[in-house]
Order: structure tokens, then C-alpha cells, then sequence
């Protein structure tokens, strides 16, 4: 029964969302209902976050794993776009706020819930994401964020759970803040933020250092209709693909990313990325769409790509502008079956074989041996036709004295 006196928070388990439970309860008298998403970012257990929002005041703890939901229908949906925003980075954040986002408003259903909250800064781009989608989803709901709107600082929330005998055991500033799941990991703040500064050791977790990698590594991917089945012959899931190629991508140093980026709130911001799996899955996915996907049709994806990745970092994940661009990514798949050879090796994955029953490399057409089917006198009308509007256009250049000039010097 809906009685419009609570309020569902995106909880992660962390000092901000931990005091924002008590901090919402007395600031509006509603109960809070804790929500809590496992998108494969390890660390502590769904039970042990569950606990803490009870201990922290939460009249409710709804804990979901999606790992292999977001595995199978966001990271699945980048792959395919071969989504990389500002050409490097592989939308950690930006898939995963989405799903989050629907939950919260499942809860927000379930347990008769007029606001959602969660714990994002007025920096950044999640505060976008997340609004935008539970709008998106059902735009009768408000959207608040205490940590935004009451500008909390650190200092500030440590004393309030302090003062109300939270169970949190943060007392010191982390040198950064870090968002992961399984199809990568985001670093940013502190010592970073001066661009000047290199990243050191303990930024990363998920990639070792490239500069001292272990034996390179092959493996070949089976992918069909663009999503990834086989791994060195034996199947796998959309996740335990990603989870795979992380571990063996990952000690190898690939997906390590510096960026300055240009965040959707108008700010350039300096971040760390670790991206194994996904840099590992699309390098290979890209090249079997070089393969399967034909030259006019392969031209229009790679724009769209771009446009896709740029729409959903700027959290338009729900919009109708992303949903018909899916469709058009969609319908390219169904070719984009094969097998990509690569080998992992000191921060590259490098593919070195490809083999595939749909693609439209032709061997008959490409060689210069014996067996070349491709007839050359065909050439000579194809460029004299293609090469007809220039020439029309070079002849009025020159009755107008306008033609490219030629150096008349001669070399002895």
C-alpha cells in the first residue's frame, strides 16, 4: 500500500550513503528503503551491505544481483556499439546507472515510495544519469541527493555518524573515488586532479603493470550475432566472457586509461580508467565487424557509434534517439558471427587471425596468385566513371583559370 511516506536511496554501503539514510530520515520524517545492485564490483557481500543499511536506520534493504542482467543487456548493448567515449573509454559508470536506476524505481514501486535519492556530488555526470533514467522510467517520481543538496563534506558526515553511533568505520579522506563493476573500474580525486601527476601503483586494481607482463597470452573468441559464446572452444556467458578477459587482459596491463575528459556538466575532468575485459572484447568485436559488415553499412556504424556513445555517457541510455539507434546496431549483428585470434601481451591485445562462415572477405578476390577471379579491365570504366565529376569540375577550373597549379621545375 502506497502511503507516499518513504523514500528509496541507491546505497552502496559507503560513509555517504550510510549517513544519508539518517541524515534523510530526520531532515524529511520518511522511512528509508536501502537498494542495493550487484553489477561485479566484488568487494564486500549483498548480506553484509544489507545488514549495514539496517544498522544504519534503513526500514528496508533490497539487495539484487545483476551481475549477469548487466553483463547480458548493458554491457552486451556497448559491446556491440563498440562504445567508446572520446575514442578511449568504455562507459563504466555510464551502462550501469541505467539498470540502478530501474531497481530503484522497482522498489520505489514496491515499497510505496514517492522520492528516490542517492549520494552523487553536483560535479558530476551520475546525478544526470540518474534523474534523467528514473524520469525516463516514471517521471512522477522525485529525485533528491543530500550530498548535493545540503553540500555535505566529509568532515561533516564523519562527525554526524559519530553523533548517531553509525556502524562506519571511515574517519579519514580516501586518497581517491573509485566506481566499479565488472566491465571496468573508474579512478579519480585527490592527487589526480593535478593532470601534471602520474598515476602510481596503488590507483590500480584490476591490471597489472604492463612494463612487466608475464608470457603473452592467446586466445580466440567465438562471437555470434556480436556477442561473445566461446572462449578457446569452451562456452561462456555474456559475464563470464567479460569476467575471463578481465583476468587475462588484465594481467597483461591492457585497458589502462588516462583521459581528460569533457564531462556532460561543461568540466574537464582527469580520470583513470581500468578496462581489461572491455578494451580486450571490442578491440576483437571491431575487427570482426571489418570482416562481416558491408563497406556503406560498416561506414554508418562506425558514426553511429560514436553518436551512441556519446548519447549514453550523457545519460540518454531510456531516450528515443539511443532506442533507434540500437535498432539500427541490431540489425548489423546478424552477420558479426566468427572467430577473432588475439594475443595479449604487455598492455595490447593484438588480433592476429580472423575466421568467419559470414564474412565478405573473399580470398578468390583479394589475391595476386593463381585462382584471382577479380577481373582488372573492369577497373577502367569503374575509374573513368568515378573519376567523372572531377574531371568535369578540374575542365571549368581551368577555362576559368582557376586549375591546380603544377611546379614546372626539373630535377637533374
Amino acid at each position: 500500500m502506497s502511503d507516499n511516506n518513504r523514500i528509496v536511496l541507491a546505497y552502496s554501503g559507503g560513509l555517504d550513503t550510510s549517513v544519508a539514510i539518517a541524515y534523510l530520515k530526520d531532515r524529511t520524517g520518511k522511512d528509508v528503503v536501502a537498494v542495493s545492485l550487484d553489477v561485479g564490483q566484488g568487494g564486500e557481500s549483498l548480506e553484509t551491505i544489507r545488514q549495514r543499511a539496517l544498522a544504519c536506520g534503513a526500514v528496508e534493504s533490497y539487495v539484487v544481483d545483476a551481475r549477469d542482467e548487466f553483463a547480458n543487456e548493458y554491457c552486451m548493448k556497448a559491446l556491440k556499439a563498440n562504445a567508446m567515449y572520446e575514442g578511449v573509454y568504455p562507459l563504466v559508470s555510464a551502462i550501469s546507472r541505467p539498470l540502478i536506476s530501474k531497481h530503484l524505481v522497482r522498489a520505489a514501486h514496491q515499497f510505496g515510495a514517492d522520492t528516490i535519492s542517492h549520494g552523487c556530488t553536483g560535479k558530476g555526470n551520475d546525478q544526470v544519469r540518474f534523474e534523467v533514467s528514473i524520469a525516463s522510467i516514471d517521471p512522477t517520481l522525485k529525485a533528491i541527493s543530500p550530498i548535493r543538496d545540503l553540500s555535505l563534506t566529509r568532515d561533516v558526515e564523519i562527525a554526524f555518524a559519530k553523533e548517531h553511533q553509525l556502524p562506519i568505520t571511515q574517519t579519514e579522506k580516501s586518497p581517491y573515488s573509485i566506481d566499479q563493476n565488472v566491465w571496468g573500474r573508474a579512478i579519480e580525486t585527490g592527487f589526480l586532479e593535478d593532470p601534471w601527476n602520474g598515476p602510481t601503483k596503488d590507483c590500480y586494481a584490476y591490471t597489472d603493470d604492463p612494463a612487466f607482463p608475464p608470457v603473452e597470452d592467446e586466445v580466440v573468441i567465438e562471437f555470434k550475432e556480436g556477442i561473445p559464446v566461446k572462449i578457446d572452444g569452451r562456452d561462456v556467458t555474456p559475464l563470464q566472457a567479460i569476467e575471463e578477459m578481465n583476468r587475462r587482459a588484465g594481467a597483461q596491463g591492457i585497458g589502462r586509461i588516462d583521459l581528460i575528459e569533457d564531462r556532460l556538466v561543461g568540466i574537464k575532468s582527469r580520470e583513470l580508467y581500468e578496462c581489461p575485459g572491455a578494451v580486450a572484447l571490442i578491440t576483437a568485436h571491431q575487427e570482426l565487424e571489418n570482416c562481416c559488415l558491408e563497406r556503406e553499412q560498416h561506414r554508418i556504424k562506425r558514426d553511429i557509434d560514436k553518436r551512441w556513445g556519446e548519447l549514453v555517457y550523457d545519460a540518454q541510455w531510456f531516450s528515443p534517439a539511443v532506442a533507434s539507434l540500437n535498432a539500427f546496431i541490431e540489425d548489423t549483428q546478424k552477420y558479426v558471427s566468427g572467430e577473432i585470434r588475439m594475443t595479449l601481451h604487455g598492455g595490447r591485445a593484438v588480433v592476429t587471425g580472423r575466421r568467419s562462415d559470414t564474412s565478405l572477405y573473399d580470398y578468390r578476390l583479394a589475391t595476386y596468385d593463381s585462382g584471382d577471379t577479380f577481373d582488372q579491365k573492369s577497373s577502367n570504366g569503374f575509374i573513368d566513371i568515378y573519376g567523372l565529376p572531377s574531371r568535369v569540375a578540374a575542365a571549368r577550373d581551368v577555362r576559368f583559370g582557376n586549375g591546380i597549379e603544377v611546379p614546372n621545375n626539373v630535377v637533374e
